[in-house]
This record gives C-alpha cells, structure tokens and sequence, in this order.
C-alpha cells in the first residue's frame, strides 16, 4: 500500500528556512551588518576590533590594527566621528637572494597574495571631544587614542519661556 505525503505538510521548508537564516547570521557576523539606529555606522567588523572606554574626562579608544607600522596609520576626527585608515603596500620583492649570486637566477614569485592590505573603521563617538588635545600611541599592533572631552561650562544658557 502507498502511503500519501500530506500536502500541507511544510516541515521541509521549514528546515530549509531554518538554515537559510543560520547561514545569513553567520554571513552577518563574519563581515559586519549595517544599523540603522547609529547613522551608518557598521556593526560588526572585517579586520578591525575596536573598544571605546569612557572616564571622567576622556575617552580611549584601542584598536587592533596589527600588521601595520605607525606611519601606515591614519586618524581623522570629523564632528563626533572617528576615522581610522591602516594602508600598507608591500615592495617588490624576490623570493630568494638570487640578486646576488647573479642576474639570470632571479627567484620569480608563484603566489603572492601579501601585495597590499588596508583597514578601515569609522564610528560616531557618544560625546563631543577636543580634537586638538587628541594624542595616539601604537604598539605591538595595538593602536590606543586618547580624546579629551570637551569641557563644557556649567553655565546654564537655557533661555525660559512663559507660558501665558
């Protein structure tokens, strides 16, 4: 006797759907997702961590950038949002000292895949800082900036309306 398949029976799809999405948060995850709640900032990231630290008067921001020298590096404060730019081009190079022992055995490359690398991450700062009073350090690939927060005066410049 055959047996009939109920025809509103959707668990196939259901599965499908299932992993259809797991796959599309792993997508996600791996190479950053817009959010609409923070002004084109990318949530997520591809090659660039980075952590924000608030104290009382500053902020610290640490980055890991590794695989660059400091001069590779480039940071630019524009309003409230952070720049950070890490490009490295790499030089010609052969893939032995053959240049020294003579002209016609030259090493030649088969697979080169180190010729440039870039980064790049920009984020909206939560308050406003003293761009001139901004200082940066890099070491061991680790890139912190300090921001001075900009000090405000405790002036109150509110300006009271009546109401009639």
């Amino acid at each position: 006797m055959m047996r009939r398949s109920n025809p509103f029976d959707f668990s196939d799809f259901e599965s499908m759907f299932d992993r259809m999405s797991r796959q599309f948060e792993e997508m996600n995850r791996q190479l950053g997702s817009w959010d609409s709640s923070s002004a084109g900032e990318i949530v997520g990231h591809r090659g660039m961590a980075i952590d924000v630290a608030e104290y009382d008067d500053n902020l610290v921001v640490v980055a890991d950038v590794p695989g660059f020298e400091k001069e590779d590096i480039d940071l630019k404060i524009s309003g409230q949002v952070l720049t950070i730019v890490a490009e490295h081009e790499m030089e010609s190079e052969s893939t032995s000292d053959a240049e020294s022992e003579s002209d016609d055995e030259q090493g030649e490359f088969i697979r080169r895949e180190r010729r440039s690398q870039s980064v790049r991450r920009s984020f909206r700062l939560p308050v406003e800082v003293d761009e001139e009073s901004a200082s940066a350090s890099y070491h061991n690939g680790v890139l912190t900036v300090t921001l001075p927060k900009m000090q405000h005066d405790d002036e109150d410049d509110s300006h009271h309306i009546d109401v009639n």
